[in-house]
C-alpha cells in the first residue's frame, strides 16, 4: 500500500542532483513546472489542434489549449481540496509533509493537467488511429522487414500509437539537446500525468482501468522505470511492466472529465448544435430540489440574466463546481483502495446518485448528437486521411533509404527531429515525432504540397 508520504518529490528528470528544497523560494518546484509547460513550443502548438469541433471561424470554441488551460484550473481546485484533507489528517508534525500538502499539490495537478493532452497528434483520436493504421496495414514484405528490425514491444508501440505515452515522450525526450530529461519537470508532475502506466504489449486490456490504453514508449522504458521506483509504484501483472496509478493520477483524469464533457456541450450550443432551451434543460438537471444548488434558486438566477451565453456560463460554472466538489468526496471516500492500487474507476464513473444521472444523460447525448455531429465526422475523416497521405510518404524513406526522393523527404525534417544513429525503430520514432507534433493546418498545408494538390510559394 503507498504512503501519502512517499507521494511527492521535488526531484527533477535529468538534473536528479539538484534539488530544490528552499521553503522560501517565490515559486515552488510544481509552479516552475507549470511555467516551462506554458512557455514551451508544444504547449504553445495546443492552440491549432482541434478539440472537438474543426476551427469555426467567428464563433470561439475550444481547442486543446484553452481546453487544457480550463482543465488545469479544475485540476488546481481538486488537488488543494484534497491535500488539505490529507495535511490536516496526516502527519502533522513534518514541516515538509504539511507544506506539500497545504499549498503544493495544487501546483503539481494543475501542471500535469496542463501536459495530459501534450502528446495528442493533429485531429485527436482520429490521427492516432491513422499513425496506427498505415503500420497495422503495411504489406506482408514490409511488414516482414520491419518486424526483423524492431523487438516485439517496439513493434506493438507502432501498431497502436497512443498520445498519452507520446505525452511523455515529448516532455521527457531530449531531441537532439546535450542536457538529458526533456524538460526536466518534478518527478511527481510527470508520474501525475501517467495515466496508464504499462508498456504497450500490456495495455490495451478495456476492463483493467489502469491498462485500458498504455503509458511509455519503448524508448521512454528507463525514464518509466526511474518513476516506479521513485515513488514504489504497485506492480499489477507479474511478467510485464504495469503498475496501478499514481494516486494523482485520479484527480489530473477528473478534471478532464469534468471539462470536457461539460465544456463540449456549451461550445454546442455557441455552434447551433443544441438549442438553448435543451442546452439549459440539459445543465439544470444537475440541481437538485433541496440543498445548496437547487434547482428553483438556479431559475431564479437565470431570470435575472439577459443574454443567453451568460445564461450558459453561469449554469456551467455552477454544475462544474458541483462536479468537483463530488469528485473530491468520492476521492476521499476510496482512498485506501487508490493507495492500495485497487480502485478500478475513474472518480467521474463512481458519483452520487444525483449527479451521476445527468452526467451520464449528457456523456449520451453528446456521443449521439455533438461527437456524430456532421462537421465532426468530416474533420476526423479528413484527418484520417492526411494524418495517414503524410505516413505514406515519410515512413517508406526509412524502411527503403533508396527509394526516390527520400533524401529530399528527409530534409523536410526539423533538426530536432533527425536521428542519426543506424536503429531503425528509433528513426521511425523521429519521423512519428515530427508528423504528430505538427498544427492540425500545418499538416493540411504539408500533405496538400507534397501530394501535389497545392503548390509552395517561394519565400
Amino acid at each position: 500500500m503507498l504512503n501519502w508520504k512517499d507521494l511527492y518529490s521535488p526531484k527533477r528528470l535529468g538534473a536528479e542532483n539538484k534539488v530544490e528544497l528552499d521553503p522560501d523560494a517565490v515559486r515552488n518546484p510544481y509552479q516552475r513546472d507549470y511555467d516551462r509547460l506554458i512557455f514551451s513550443s508544444p504547449f504553445r502548438r495546443l492552440q491549432n489542434k482541434t478539440q472537438v469541433f474543426p476551427l469555426p471561424g467567428s464563433i470561439f470554441v475550444h481547442n486543446r489549449l484553452t481546453h487544457s488551460l480550463e482543465v488545469a484550473c479544475v485540476g488546481r481546485s481538486l488537488g488543494s481540496i484534497i491535500g488539505q484533507r490529507i495535511a490536516k489528517e496526516f502527519h502533522k508534525d513534518d514541516e515538509n509533509f504539511q507544506r506539500f500538502y497545504n499549498y503544493e499539490i495544487g501546483s503539481v495537478i494543475a501542471a500535469a493537467c496542463l501536459a495530459h493532452d501534450i502528446g495528442n497528434p493533429p485531429f485527436g483520436h482520429s490521427g492516432e488511429k491513422a499513425i496506427s493504421a498505415y503500420f497495422k496495414n503495411l504489406s506482408e514484405k514490409d511488414t516482414e522487414l520491419l518486424k526483423s528490425q524492431v523487438t516485439e514491444n517496439q513493434y506493438c508501440d507502432l501498431l497502436n500509437f497512443e498520445g498519452n505515452a507520446n505525452g511523455l515522450r515529448l516532455l521527457t525526450h531530449s531531441f537532439n539537446e546535450s542536457s538529458e530529461g526533456g524538460m526536466r519537470l518534478t518527478y511527481t508532475t510527470i508520474a501525475s500525468m501517467i495515466k496508464y502506466p504499462c508498456e504497450s504489449s500490456a495495455g490495451l486490456q478495456k476492463k483493467n482501468l489502469h491498462r485500458k490504453k498504455y503509458g511509455f514508449f519503448d524508448s521512454e522504458r528507463n525514464t518509466f522505470k526511474k518513476i516506479v521506483e521513485e515513488f514504489k509504484l504497485i506492480s499489477i501483472a507479474a511478467e510485464q511492466q504495469a503498475y496501478a496509478r499514481h494516486p494523482f493520477v485520479y484527480l489530473v483524469e477528473a478534471a478532464d472529465d469534468i471539462c470536457y464533457q461539460i465544456i463540449d456541450w456549451e461550445d454546442a450550443y455557441r455552434l447551433k448544435i443544441i438549442s438553448i432551451e435543451k442546452t439549459i434543460e440539459g445543465l439544470l438537471e444537475f440541481f437538485p430540489e433541496t440543498g445548496a444548488y437547487t434547482r428553483a434558486k438556479a431559475k431564479q438566477t437565470l431570470d435575472k440574466i439577459v443574454d443567453d451565453n451568460q445564461k450558459i456560463a453561469y449554469l456551467r460554472a455552477t454544475v462544474i463546481n458541483q462536479l468537483l466538489e463530488n469528485c473530491a468526496n468520492v476521492f476521499w471516500k476510496n482512498r485506501d483502495e487508490i493507495l492500495s492500487g485497487t480502485y478500478n474507476k475513474s472518480l467521474t464513473d463512481d458519483l452520487d446518485e444525483q449527479i451521476a444521472i445527468p452526467f451520464n444523460k449528457l456523456k449520451e447525448i453528446s456521443i449521439k448528437e455533438i461527437y456524430n455531429y456532421r462537421s465532426v465526422v468530416e474533420i476526423e475523416l479528413a484527418g484520417y486521411k492526411i494524418l495517414g497521405g503524410l505516413m505514406e510518404e515519410f515512413i517508406p524513406v526509412i524502411l527503403y533509404p533508396d527509394k526516390p526522393n527520400a533524401e529530399k523527404l528527409l530534409q523536410l525534417l526539423p533538426p530536432q527531429f533527425v536521428y542519426g544513429g543506424d536503429d531503425t525503430y528509433l528513426k521511425l520514432q523521429s519521423v512519428v515525432d515530427f508528423i504528430s507534433g505538427m498544427t492540425d493546418l500545418y499538416a493540411v498545408d504539408l500533405y496538400r504540397k507534397i501530394k501535389g494538390i497545392a503548390l509552395p510559394e517561394l519565400k
